[in-house]
């Protein structure tokens, strides 16, 4: 996992409630693009998961 992986992955855990990409740009000031690419890459390995449409969350 690199650096802006972990970042993404800590912004989630740090608010301790679903969010939404734009949220977690927010938090990181990482690039939208980026961070819905590295969302999506969590999701496929399981990391994060989606309770509701456009929201995502740590399992």
């Amino acid at each position: 996992m690199d650096e802006k992986e972990k970042m993404v992955l800590d912004a989630f855990v740090k608010a301790g409630k679903p969010l939404r990409p734009g949220d977690v740009v927010k938090m990181t000031g990482l690039d939208k693009k980026e961070v819905s690419k590295i969302i999506k890459k969590l999701k496929n390995e399981g990391k994060l998961i989606v309770p509701k449409r456009c929201y995502y969350a740590v399992p």
